[in-house]
């Protein structure tokens, strides 16, 4: 008898293709009614063409970060992937967006700061289920190249890029880098990541430091490269245990043996902070940024993080 071509229906008479596993603890971990409401900020729908639900096209940008897709493969793969209709809400009978339609959404999105926002909101219902120590703040900075080609040298700190300007010369370890600097600021115990900046390589990171800090915390645990004196002071006046390390200053040879020991007793209560940035660059590709504005790999970078605390949420949730 030979073989029929199997329809619709037959897909759901197997249990095993529904929602389930990762996708499902995703949908589970928030309530994302609010996630909707912020992206329909983008388009009303008012006029022209009926566009798609606001928090299916939202869900559909963070199965990309979460999967590492562009634009062309999040389009191939909503169309094979039951799992992917199921997560965003696509109907299984109907169409679903093209890599243009993604990619100006994507793009009106970080362009009307759904991106930020939504990962604020994530942020906040996760402290009310609990997730959020506030034990203390890990705080560091990673650089990542541009997407552009690497200009020469020669050019100067930030080289003359009309296609990227954003992107900047910096050195570190006595090598020269190209592109921008991740800051984030991330709970220790939970190590969720509640704040998150980005400025061009040359940026110093203490600069930002203060922008890493919730304000709940502890303490703040960061490398020696915060260490500032005022910081410390602002700290104190706040109650906030000041866990920055010591760096050696001009005419000093060597750290105090109590400021040697410090270090050496924070450094690994702040490491962590590291598997951010490695899961960054490794899991989810971000060893180079996806886009030339600098405002949309700001959004980037928000909507990675929303989804690295969506992660980590169901896993604490199932510990």
């Amino acid at each position: 008898m030979p073989n029929q071509q199997m329809n619709l229906a037959d897909v759901f008479l197997d249990p095993r293709m529904g929602l389930r596993g990762k996708l499902k603890a995703l949908s589970e971990v928030v309530d994302w009614e609010p996630l909707g409401n912020l992206a329909a900020r983008v388009r009303s729908g008012d006029v022209g063409r009926k566009p798609y639900e606001p928090l299916a096209m939202l869900k559909a940008l963070y199965l990309a970060s979460l999967y590492d897709l562009s634009d062309p493969q999040l389009e191939e793969a909503l169309i094979d992937r039951v799992s992917f209709r199921l997560f965003c809400g696509f109907s299984m009978t109907k169409g679903t967006p093209d890599e243009t339609t993604l990619c100006r959404f994507r793009n009106d999105c970080a362009q009307a700061g759904v991106l930020a926002a939504a990962f604020e909101e994530v942020n906040r219902q996760l402290a009310e289920k609990g997730l959020v120590v506030r034990k203390g703040t890990l705080m560091d900075a990673t650089l990542v190249e541009a997407a552009s080609r690497r200009p020469p040298v020669s050019q100067g700190a930030k080289p003359d890029l009309p296609r990227e300007p954003g992107a900047c010369f910096t050195r570190k370890g006595g090598r020269s880098y190209f592109g921008y600097r991740v800051h984030v600021g991330v709970d220790a115990g939970s190590g969720l990541i509640r704040r998150l900046a980005l400025t061009p390589a040359h940026v110093n990171e203490s600069s930002v430091a203060d922008a890493l800090i919730s304000g709940d915390e502890k303490a703040v645990y960061a490398d020696k490269g915060y260490e500032n004196k005022n910081r410390r002071a602002r700290l104190k006046a706040r109650n906030v245990k000041d866990r920055i390390m010591h760096r050696s200053h001009k005419n000093q040879s060597a750290l105090p043996p109590w400021q040697a020991r410090r270090n050496r007793l924070i450094a690994p209560i702040r490491a962590p902070v590291e598997a951010v940035f490695g899961n960054f660059k490794r899991l989810y590709g971000r060893a180079r940024v996806r886009y030339c504005n600098f405002l949309h790999n700001l959004a980037d970078f928000h909507r990675l993080a929303t989804v690295y605390n969506l992660r980590r949420a169901v896993s604490l949730c199932a510990a």
